[in-house]
């Protein structure tokens, strides 16, 4: 049974956890890896938000992925990774909703079980999409940390293998794929923005769209839930008290270490967003585009105002990173697009 070490960070990590940073060679592998499970996803220009930014905007939709989030990529890779006797053993993590849905669906594609914790408050249409894909979900905790701590636990007790939300080698390079068909698509690309949680955009993009073509990427951070924001900036990693966003799925209030090394070297820069911004976001783009973002998916969107000036003449893409906002909050936004 493998055991717990030390760990750089404020996490739980085990001996099978690997902390070297991952290389743009590691991403291609990992587009390799995904090549039989998961379709390339559109870049789809939206005329909107091109006129409003007199610039070439794209959205990278990965919301049109197999569970509707991006986090189906960095799973895949990983667990098409796991030797068969990790696999007989079973997957556990923690998860607000897209990272529990996504190792639900991949447990499916490679006949393991699969163990979500997740927080008091998580939503049952989150917890409904990851037990419809198989999963066993657990609701302990007050919020995704404790959750987190739940399942390295059980991993240690019962021989599960530990899914960690921030420090997964494979999860980066895998989210990284989505980086590789950008610059594939858009190689003249200059301006990729996307949120940040754990990291695995920040990381994976950074790694990918960032080193293989001139683009500046850019991560954007709930102000409310700054962790990884406050660490790239100055290389501490000091947790925070609270995690109390609209954003839940990026509300990780534990900065990871491997994350954060890569994107302290690969991230050109990161901004912070206001609740308020992430909100009103998510109701505009749904009132101009159609399109409905998580919380998560919202901060890129929202910083574009502040980037208007720099943005005028030049290719972006946005990615839309997922589409399964809780109900309550899917009533919130509605209420507030159809104002």
């Amino acid at each position: 049974m493998s055991r717990r070490v030390d760990s750089p960070d404020a996490s739980t990590i085990f001996t099978y956890h690997d902390l070297t940073p991952p290389t743009t060679a590691d991403v291609y592998r990992a587009r390799r890896t995904l090549e039989p499970h998961l379709p390339e996803t559109p870049l789809v220009k939206s005329e909107w938000l091109s006129q409003t930014y007199d610039a070439d905007v794209y959205l990278k939709r990965e919301d049109t992925l197999p569970t509707g989030s991006f986090k189906i990529r960095g799973i895949t890779t990983l667990l098409a990774e796991l030797d068969a006797s990790v696999l007989e053993r079973g997957v556990v993590t923690a998860s607000t909703g897209n990272y529990g849905r996504a190792l639900a669906q991949a447990a499916r594609w490679f006949d393991t079980e699969a163990v979500v914790a997740v927080p008091e408050g998580t939503g049952q249409n989150r917890i409904d999409g990851i037990e419809r894909l198989g999963g066993r979900v657990e609701v302990v905790g007050d919020d995704y940390d404790d959750a987190a701590a739940w399942a390295a636990a059980t991993a240690e007790t019962d021989g599960y293998r530990y899914v960690h939300p921030g420090n997964e080698r494979a999860v980066i390079t895998g989210t990284g794929t989505a980086g590789l068909e950008i610059a594939d698509a858009r190689p003249d690309v200059d301006v990729v923005l996307g949120p940040i949680g754990a990291g695995s955009i920040g990381a994976g993009y950074g790694l990918s769209v960032g080193a293989v073509t001139d683009a500046t990427v850019i991560g954007v951070q709930a102000a409310n839930v700054d962790a990884a924001y406050q660490a790239w900036k100055t290389g501490e990693l000091t947790p925070q008290a609270e995690a109390d966003t609209f954003a839940d799925g990026i509300a990780a209030r534990v900065p990871y270490a491997l994350p954060i090394a890569v994107m302290r070297d690969h991230l050109d820069e990161m901004y912070t967003v206001s609740e308020s911004a992430i909100v009103e976001t998510v109701a505009t783009v749904f009132s101009e585009d159609r399109i409905l973002l998580e919380g998560a998916c919202a901060p890129p969107f929202a910083i574009l105002d502040r980037l208007a000036d720099r943005l005028a003449g030049q290719t972006v893409v946005v990615p839309v990173t997922g589409r399964n906002l809780p109900r309550e909050k899917l009533d919130r936004v509605l209420a507030r697009a159809t104002a």
